[in-house]
């Protein structure tokens, strides 16, 4: 086991504000847009979900890295946060199922740590402030060398960063002799999405997110997922050019986060970047069908214009955030077509959203059975 530095280290936010902890992980530097997540556990998830590249992540609950990690539980191959800052970091952990500690796995994703840090002051100013770009350092304390270095860093508002994250070909997951087809449009998709499809009875085919509609159609889909992924969802026109072609095709199409704004760009509903986004596993939502609230894991930075998706005819809202009244969930009328802003995969979080999948995968056999009809 490596243990932590415990080396003077600094964080430094885009508007002056300077935070100084102490260094765990990889002694360096790191930068991108700061946010924080209110999760309890499930801090590896959180780490190895690819929505979150390219962001400063801060982590409220007061121990990190004291149960450890277990490969079994990554959402990807490996951390995509820039890095962490966190109040107590530990090098000890005390779970049998882990294979390794957070120290030990930082270091091998060369990831900067800040800890020792009240956090507790940096999410009270960053909910007044707004989000906002920062810079982390184990190595460098120059407050004038940091903020040269943090000026050139890009505001995640006109970012696309899918491209780094989708993977390089496409990949099949699950059983092939599944009777159910789905194509996965890869924008940054986690391991528990494909698991949720295949335990349903579905052989996926995971595609980068280039691949044009006319070759996914080889892999004779009856529906297409949309994942979740990181950027801001306005500067996707080829995507969103995508899918249009599969509304068009009237299969079954689901969108999740990211996905979920690419299907609204698709009906013509604009997005925007939020003032601090919604970030944890405990956020309220109200399916507006069937009057039900759920407890939902979500991790987001941009939403759906809500005055546009109300104005849109042909678009029913479904789901509603009951903290802010953003809007959650959408379906389009007269297709097999939806999507929400949060993760009903539920890695990390609460499982109230699941009957999505189900929901989905219904309209996916739909498809399959009108197919042999005709």
């Amino acid at each position: 086991m490596k243990y932590a530095h415990k080396s003077p280290a600094v964080l430094l936010l885009q508007d002056g504000t300077v935070f100084y902890g102490k260094s765990a992980g990889k002694i360096g530097t790191a930068t991108g847009e700061i946010c924080f997540n209110t999760g309890m556990t499930g801090y590896q998830e959180i780490f190895t979900d690819p929505s979150y590249k390219s962001q400063i992540m801060v982590m409220t609950s007061v121990h990190i890295g004291n149960y450890g990690v277990c490969q079994a539980e990554s959402e990807s191959s490996s951390a995509k946060i820039s890095a962490l800052v966190c109040r107590n970091f530990s090098d000890h952990f005390s779970r049998k199922k882990a294979d390794q500690s957070l120290q030990d796995y930082f270091i091998e994703n060369n990831m900067v740590v800040v800890s020792d840090v009240d956090t507790r002051a940096i999410v009270q100013h960053i909910r007044s402030k707004g989000a906002m770009n920062a810079i982390v350092s184990s190595e460098e304390t120059d407050l004038v060398k940091l903020k040269a270095m943090l000026a050139k860093v890009p505001s995640m508002e006109g970012l696309e960063l899918s491209s780094t994250v989708t993977t390089n070909k496409a990949y099949t997951y699950g059983d092939p002799v599944a009777a159910l087809h789905v194509a996965v449009i890869d924008l940054g998709v986690k391991e528990n999405t494909l698991r949720c499809l295949a335990d349903r009875g579905c052989y996926v085919k995971v595609f980068p997110m280039n691949t044009s509609f006319e070759e996914m159609e080889k892999f004779n889909p009856q529906g297409y997922l949309v994942s979740n992924g990181p950027g801001d969802p306005a500067v996707m026109p080829a995507m969103v050019d995508t899918v249009k072609k599969i509304l068009n095709s009237d299969k079954a199409l689901m969108g999740i986060c990211l996905g979920h704004q690419m299907l609204a760009e698709a009906c013509g509903i604009k997005t925007f970047k939020m003032f601090n986004g919604h970030r944890g596993i405990n956020h309220p939502v109200k399916n507006m069908v069937t009057g039900r609230a759920e407890v939902t894991s979500q991790n987001h930075g941009f939403g759906v214009i809500p005055e546009e998706t109300i104005n849109k005819a042909e678009i029913e809202i479904t789901h509603v955030n009951l903290n802010d009244q953003s809007i959650e969930g959408i379906s389009v009328k007269n297709k097999k077509a939806f999507s929400v802003q949060y993760h009903p995969e539920a890695a990390p979080g609460p499982n109230d959203a699941r009957y999505l999948f189900d929901n989905f995968v219904s309209s996916v056999r739909e498809v399959k059975e009108q197919a042999v009809t005709v």
